[in-house]
């Protein structure tokens, strides 16, 4: 019997019409039509592992999966030779909005959700309607104080533990994360966040947006997003925004 190889692939996909990375049992998640597709392709049952989960309408620029295949990279379909016509393979079974970029063995060990040293996202906004926008970012109708947000977001950074930001009764072990970014920018039609760290909790930066979001507003004054974190509790801080937005952009090893 072949011995298993593991192998990384790299995907990009439109969260639109999904409801999120994982599998449901009663809606279509992108890794159960990944699995279908890798399957065909390879004639064997294939189950994959995500970088992470991204709630529904959710958008990944790069996301990475782990799955073991019982393919020789000698003489398998697996080769190193036949890796392009194998993605192109993958990409004629895949949907339109669902795109595979590349493939690499890896050690059988390789982990692509825990083995992950940082992760980045995005959060778009725009302030005039705009056709193209739908679902790929929030139209908002009044312009935020990106000043105000921006000292909010660099006190932010102070702290590690982000429970008042995360989705009740979650399975994590722990809420801490070490964040090295939170920056808003301004571009022609809009404003985005960029925020990236070691590891994000479950609606964590819909949330922290919606509660930078208030202080752009000038609803709350920034210093007070230090009560916010400190209480813990995430009925203190704000609304989460929209999925439309939100793309998650970078996984780094």
């Amino acid at each position: 019997m072949t011995t298993a190889q593991r192998f990384f692939i790299e995907i990009s996909y439109d969260g639109t019409n999904y409801h999120g990375w994982q599998l449901q049992p009663n809606a279509v998640g992108v890794q159960e039509v990944l699995n279908k597709a890798l399957s065909t392709v390879l004639r064997e049952d294939i189950e994959t592992l995500g970088c992470g989960r991204t709630d529904t309408g959710v958008h990944a620029k790069q996301f990475f999966v782990h799955f073991d295949a019982r393919e020789s990279m000698v003489d398998g379909r697996w080769s190193m030779e036949k890796k392009n016509s194998l993605v192109r393979s993958i990409n004629a079974l895949l949907p339109h909005d669902i795109a595979v970029k590349g493939i690499k063995p890896v050690e059988a060990n390789a982990h692509v959700r825990f083995d992950a040293t940082l992760r980045s996202y995005e959060y778009h906004i725009h302030f005039n309607k705009d056709p193209f926008k739908h679902n790929y970012s929030w139209l908002l109708r009044d312009e935020p104080d990106i000043g105000l947000m921006n000292e909010a977001a660099q006190i932010i950074m102070e702290y590690t533990d982000f429970s008042c930001f995360s989705k009740s009764n979650t399975q994590t072990k722990t809420n801490t994360c070490k964040i090295s970014k939170a920056q808003w920018v301004k571009t022609d039609d809009g404003i985005v966040f960029h925020i990236s760290a070691d590891r994000f909790l479950r609606n964590m930066v819909r949330a922290i947006v919606g509660t930078l979001l208030q202080i752009g507003r000038r609803e709350i004054e920034p210093w007070e997003v230090r009560t916010i974190i400190q209480s813990k509790n995430r009925s203190k801080a704000g609304t989460s925004v929209p999925a439309c937005g939100l793309y998650l952009t970078e996984v780094l090893y």
